[in-house]
């Protein structure tokens, strides 16, 4: 679905866990018309990779109207699960990986791809600490968010592992 009327908006996203799992956080650059805005948290318990999708939802979920929207991630996990279709297939199978095995982080994932068909969303890989800004920014803000004494609780890990 292309929004051809809708701003473009450019997202750079990075998720951070210190041990895995372990405190974590994330960090998201949003860029619309030339204006930029962060946003961060972190959370008690969870995973890297929990991180770096939710960073990708988190901003999504910001975003004030339906949108054309760029994300970068250094998340070969979060790009290839959309872009390879991994995720879509996931939900289609009742969040089955196969036969015997579940699929990790379906309460992230639907509410990704829920956004996904909400906005028109390309997203792309960026290596990590490689020195792009932008990428460089989200790390220190999600690596900022683990480290930050108000750390909330990610109920999807805690279900997923009582």
């Amino acid at each position: 679905m292309n929004h051809v009327s809708n701003p473009r908006i450019t997202i750079y996203t990075d998720g951070s866990c210190l041990g895995n799992p372990g405190p974590g956080g994330y960090g998201s650059v949003i860029t619309i018309e030339g204006q930029s805005q962060e946003i961060s948290g972190g959370y008690q318990l969870t995973t890297n990779n929990r991180m770096e999708i939710l960073a990708v939802i988190k901003a999504l979920e910001s975003l004030q109207q339906v949108s054309n929207v760029d994300v970068y991630s250094d998340s070969k996990y979060v790009v290839d699960a959309i872009n390879k279709g991994w995720a879509s297939r996931w939900r289609l199978n009742n969040w089955m990986r196969n036969k015997k095995e579940r699929a990790i982080n379906p309460d992230l994932w639907e509410r990704l791809l829920d956004l996904c068909a909400h906005h028109s969303v390309t997203i792309r890989w960026v290596k990590g600490h490689s020195g792009d800004k932008h990428n460089e920014r989200c790390d220190y803000l999600a690596v900022t968010a683990a480290k930050s004494n108000d750390l909330q609780i990610d109920i999807g890990y805690s279900a997923s592992h009582i």
